[in-house]
């Protein structure tokens, strides 16, 4: 795996180089270094799973073949173009979160010097996707699938990610609004579709095959998405801060989170009462007084049941597709979030 992820970041390195030189536009020493330390800032420092999943699925599509060097460097660039589109929504994000941390670092857009140019550094960000594509996959049969791939799922995360923007708008905290249904749309759409069924879409497209005959890949790939944001939803409030790497905010930041819509659906009025006075305030004694209802209401039981259930559910869903190598991908997947702890 290690040796995966060095040769990953490597195809970083001649990607790189390619936009920095990309004839379109006349460089100058000053813009050739403001997106070299922008790209480097905002692009390789996630954890790269979903990048390293386009060649981890597209290995499993081959059942067994060795992959040669152009098929590691093409699943590659691939894998990095989700990774631009997750730096593309990440530095907006921050913007319009007002945020302060990414990944144990300032915001970009909280770097000196850099401010609101960040917004820019995102459209730049997104422009650089296509333009991998037609380098690298403009002769490839599927080069127009993997353009209107791209352009399906960003247009599905923006749509989700304003759903979640217009729930919690400042000065409009209604607990009513948040149900399981509104839940799980703004987790598909902002969410599941660009983390999950996107690194297997590539993975197929480049291996021949059509995707509207894999509808159901994607509606068990979204299913798996929903399921691992539930199970965010709960490490943000029962996981060790130590081991998932942030003290988690949700309750103080009035999010639609998976916790909040079962304990709306478990309570009776005086616990409902509770929940509306506390739910998206940031004094510790507020936050305090929400985790004890959800202890009263045993959450942490109510997530288990769920999780097992999830589980069963995608296995069964899993093992009803025909190709035993789009199962073992989806299998991959699946064990990668199972019970994680972090």
């Amino acid at each position: 795996m290690a040796d995966l992820k060095s040769t990953f970041l490597n195809v970083y390195s001649v990607l790189k180089s390619e936009l920095l030189n990309d004839a379109a536009f006349e460089w100058s020493d000053d813009s050739r270094q403001w997106v070299d330390r922008m790209l480097d800032y905002n692009v390789p420092g996630g954890k790269l799973n979903r990048g390293l999943s386009v060649i981890d699925s597209y290995r499993l599509l081959k059942e067994g073949h060795a992959l040669n060097d152009d098929e590691i460097f093409l699943a590659s660039a691939l894998g990095w173009c989700i990774e631009w589109l997750q730096a593309y929504f990440l530095v907006l994000d921050d913007i319009m979160d007002n945020s302060h941390t990414r990944r144990g670092q300032p915001c970009w857009f909280r770097v000196p010097k850099v401010g609101m140019i960040a917004a820019n550094d995102g459209v730049l960000l997104r422009n650089h996707i296509p333009r991998i594509l037609r380098k690298h996959f403009k002769g490839k049969p599927y080069y127009v699938d993997l353009l209107d791939l791209f352009n399906e799922v960003e247009f599905q995360t923006a749509a989700g990610q304003m759903i979640d923007l217009i729930t919690t708008l400042e000065g409009e905290k209604d607990l009513s609004k948040y149900t399981l249904s509104l839940h799980r749309r703004i987790v598909q759409y902002k969410t599941a579709y660009y983390s999950f069924y996107l690194p297997v879409a590539c993975a197929l497209l480049m291996a021949g095959e059509n995707l509207d005959n894999h509808v159901d890949v994607k509606n068990i790939l979204v299913e798996m998405g929903t399921y691992f944001q539930v199970q965010d939803d709960y490490l943000d409030c029962y996981g060790d801060p130590e081991t998932i790497g942030k003290i988690g905010t949700d309750i103080e930041d009035f999010k639609c989170s998976w916790l909040v819509v079962k304990a709306l659906e478990l309570s009776n009025e005086e616990q409902k009462k509770v929940l509306h006075e506390n739910y998206g305030k940031t004094d510790p004694a507020n936050v305090a007084k929400v985790k004890i209802l959800y202890n009263e209401l045993n959450l942490e039981g109510v997530f288990t049941e769920y999780e097992s259930t999830s589980y069963e559910k995608l296995v069964t869903n899993i093992e009803a597709h025909s190709s035993k190598a789009v199962q073992a991908v989806l299998k991959s997947f699946l064990a990668k979030i199972y019970k994680r702890q972090k």
